[in-house]
């Protein structure tokens, strides 16, 4: 299974690179993981819960970057194993600069194996597409509030007490200009908004998987309406 791509991140590269280095970020972006733990020099481990289909469950997945090229590109292999089925990947991104944007281009192979493989190669590809673009989503909000973050003024000055004199009633500072409140961190999806997110995605590319989807979605339906009738 090959996927490439692009994305437009709405910051500069130096931002966009930080991030794309740092694991706290990417375990708080990445739709349905459960953090990254850096365990080497540039080696990591991490936790992902996915559904794909009926297949469900968690992956631990080992990754390692090389061919680091600050602040351009790097190479990152991955090799995950779970209850669903295992995943061996490689692939490469690379950062160019777009005036006061970043442009990213990423490729990669993956062999998929395992209760995951059987729901099929295209709904496979289809789940994973739609990760990608989420986490992507979720990168460019976090290096958009570090861009604000940056370009945000700096707080007022502490005022200065008048000093004063015996029995005199003191004066009250000057009012101090309000801090401008930080941007909004982001906020990954929950485990049923990715869900939802990756069947939309499906129906994009696949409407015959996803009619037969909604075709076993309705079929459920009915099955609980019958049941609630019958405690009626």
């Amino acid at each position: 299974m090959e996927i490439n791509g692009e994305y437009t991140f709405d910051a500069p590269r130096d931002i966009v690179w930080n991030a794309v280095r740092d694991p706290d970020v990417l375990g708080s972006i990445l739709p349905g993981g459960e953090g990254i733990e850096e365990v080497g020099e540039n080696e990591y481990v991490g936790n992902l819960k996915i559904k794909v289909g009926p297949v469900q469950g968690k992956f631990k997945g080992n990754i390692a970057l090389s061919n680091i090229n600050e602040p351009e590109s790097y190479d990152i292999a991955v090799d995950g194993k779970g209850a669903p089925g295992f995943v061996k990947a490689t692939g490469d991104l690379k950062l160019s600069e777009q005036g006061d944007k970043t442009h990213m281009l990423y490729a990669g192979k993956a062999q998929v194996g395992g209760r995951i493989a059987s729901v099929g190669q295209r709904l496979v590809e289809s789940a994973a597409k739609s990760i990608i673009r989420q986490s992507l989503e979720g990168l460019n909000a976090y290096c958009v509030a570090q861009v604000a973050a940056q370009n945000a003024p700096p707080p007022p000055p502490e005022p200065v007490a008048a000093p004063t004199t015996p029995n005199a009633t003191p004066t009250p500072p000057p009012s101090a200009r309000p801090n401008i409140p930080p941007p909004p961190a982001y906020t990954p999806p929950t485990q049923t908004e990715l869900m939802v997110n990756v069947a939309r995605d499906i129906a994009k590319e696949s409407p015959e998987i996803a009619f037969a989807a909604g075709a076993v979605a309705l079929l459920v339906l009915q099955f609980f309406l019958r049941l609630l009738r019958g405690k009626k």
